[in-house]
């Protein structure tokens, strides 16, 4: 979300278990004999710092949302708010940007293209940004590598905030727009040649959160205090269908999630896609998937890139999430969060599985495990840095070299990867910043005393605020400790250490009574309930609209219940449930279905 205005504005008899088959989990996809590079949300890029005085009042951060990836000449392009520029890849693992500023000094705007808008049409790259205005110009790039932009229209004359454009297999391009609590999405042709609208604006879809739970605004899904917001749309065209995606029900809630209508025709009749939202990770530790972009792999395998929530300085507190994604054999979207922020595969074929997953099966070690550390500002305590929640974090008293953090795995464990995910504490900058950097040192141990280094980024010299480590071969260590030796500002202070690998000993047990609860009073919730399965860290919870299509999940941490709110009034649904440690994940339960 890219907000441009705030608008006016008896439980059922219980549910017998179906005598179905556990679903396929996604837990370790194959490993082919050559290991391809692993990611792990949120994707570490180096995000810039919010340019916006009236935003950072509670505290200088980073901050990008939004997100629109487009394959290019046979790399991937990220592009997303307040950034200053822009980023490329040809793997999606290392990501290059590239400064640039599109708008100019008589926009008078601190947004510099504002959840922008990037398509491939003929040779050339195309962007522009939001705006109310029709003086904003569409840039077009046949070597976007570098900054090499020229105008290809000096006043795009839609005025279209939230924009996306598509360019239909006829050559015909179509312009998609909207972000508001009152308004709808619209849609509108726009000539290939002038690059200018025309025909009519069309009326394209609204909200109907009396309908669809998971459109109610809140963190809550309880409407507070404001009407939900439709924004960010998007469009695929699909085994000749038009899928017009779109966010809600607001980007400061961990259920922030884009939903899908389709249609027949570009600009419609759209009608509401049977499973719905398309893109969902309300639990975990990087929560929110809403307002996105769909991309194509080189295998033509799709995925998504979309918004995951922070909000703790600011509202507007966001990062970037990559998740894989597809349509199923009946042409339902989709897009699989789940175990979304542990180590996943990057593309590595056209035998990719997106309904199975790309997960890896390299389970946490450290969730709420013992910790220690060198200082602690205040009340930011070492155990928030383990508690799988993005918005809590550790602070060290200081921000000078030699400040570390400990993190006990409770017994030896076979490490595969570390994500040191840096936290924003005392921070002194605005806007996108260069030459910014980390460097520190990650040791192992097996017994507390005898240490030995398994990273070494103390000559780093790029900016990693989200830095995803997979080792080269695997480690067996209990202890491992993190010593910074350079922090861009501030203190040294993390949202997440996470360790990542197999530990040993049996996983967990399937988790037994697992029940869900439907009133008659509100259709749109289901209360989840489940006996504490033995030797679980966490579970993850598997819902649909059919026992063979659980295509949404949330993790939970310490919990035996959960209020699902995010159901169609009119809609039977499904629910599973699994177990996980981290020794690996149990067998799912019986499909339980709620009428």
């Amino acid at each position: 979300m890219s907000r441009s205005v705030l608008l006016p504005t008896c439980l059922s008899a219980l549910l017998a278990a179906l005598t179905l088959p556990a679903a396929r989990q996604p837990a370790a996809a194959a490993r082919p004999a050559a290991r391809p590079a692993t990611y792990c949300n949120p994707v570490n890029i180096d995000y810039g710092y919010c340019p916006i005085p009236d935003f950072v009042t509670q505290g200088k951060h980073r901050t990008t949302a939004d997100p629109v990836i487009v394959t290019f000449k046979g790399d991937y392009y990220l592009f997303s708010t307040n950034q200053w520029g822009y980023w490329w890849s040809p793997d999606m693992v290392k990501w290059n940007f590239v400064p640039r500023k599109f708008l100019k000094p008589h926009h008078k705007v601190y947004d510099e293209l504002c959840a922008p808008a990037a398509w491939v049409m003929g040779d050339a790259l195309y962007v522009i940004g939001s705006t109310y205005s029709k003086d904003f110009p569409i840039w077009k790039s046949t070597n976007p590598r570098g900054d090499n932009w020229t105008e290809a229209v000096k006043e795009f004359q839609a005025g279209a905030w939230d924009p996306a454009f598509f360019q239909d297999d006829d050559g015909r391009l179509y312009l998609y727009h909207g972000s508001s609590n009152l308004y709808p999405l619209y849609g509108q042709e726009v000539d290939v040649k002038t690059l200018q609208p025309i025909g009519p604006r069309v009326d394209l879809i609204r909200l109907h959160d009396d309908l669809y739970g998971w459109e109610r605004f809140g963190e809550h899904n309880d409407n507070t205090f404001l009407r939900p917001f439709t924004e960010g749309a998007w469009m695929t065209k699909h085994g000749g269908k038009y899928y017009l995606q779109y966010g809600a029900p607001g980007t400061e809630f961990s259920g922030y999630a884009d939903g899908a209508y389709v249609s027949d025709r570009p600009l419609g009749p759209f009608t509401y896609q049977a499973h719905n939202p398309v893109s969902y990770k309300p639990g975990g530790f990087a929560r929110g998937a809403g307002h996105g972009a769909t991309f194509q792999d080189p295998y033509g395998h799709y995925w998504r890139t979309s918004t995951v929530v922070m909000g703790v300085k600011n509202n507007f507190e966001r990062r970037i999430g990559i998740w894989p994604a597809g349509f199923d054999r009946d042409g339902l979207m989709y897009c699989n969060t789940a175990y979304g922020d542990f180590p996943h595969y990057l593309p590595r074929g056209a035998k990719d599985n997106h309904i199975q997953g790309t997960f890896t099966g390299w389970m946490l070690l450290n969730y709420a495990k013992p910790v220690t550390a060198s200082s602690t500002l205040g009340g930011f305590a070492p155990n928030l840095a383990v508690d799988e929640d993005l918005k809590t974090y550790w602070s060290a008293s200081s921000g000078r070299p030699g400040e570390w953090f400990q993190s006990d795995l409770g017994a030896v464990s076979t490490v595969r990867a570390v994500q040191v995910n840096y936290a924003d504490q005392d921070a002194t900058l605005m806007g996108k910043q260069p030459g910014l950097y980390h460097q520190y040192r990650v040791r192992a141990s097996n017994d507390g005393r005898s240490w030995r280094t398994i990273i070494d980024k103390s000559r780093n010299r790029t900016d990693v605020p989200h830095d995803y480590v997979e080792l080269p071969a695997p480690v067996e260590a209990r202890y491992l400790r993190i010593e910074s030796l350079h922090v861009p500002t501030g203190k040294f202070a993390l949202s997440g250490f996470r360790v990542f690998g197999r530990g040993r000993g049996p996983k967990p047990e399937p988790v037994k009574s697992f029940v869900a609860l439907r009133g008659d009073t509100e259709r749109r919730n289901a209360w989840l309930k489940w006996q504490v399965s033995s030797r679980a860290t966490g579970y993850v919870v598997y819902s649909g609209i059919a026992p063979d299509k659980l295509y949404n999940s949330v993790m939970l941490f310490n919990a035996t219940d959960y209020y699902y709110r995010a159901m169609d009034k009119g809609r039977t649904y499904y629910f599973q449930i699994e177990a996980f440690n981290e020794a690996g994940i149990s067998a799912r339960s019986p499909v339980m279905k709620a009428e």
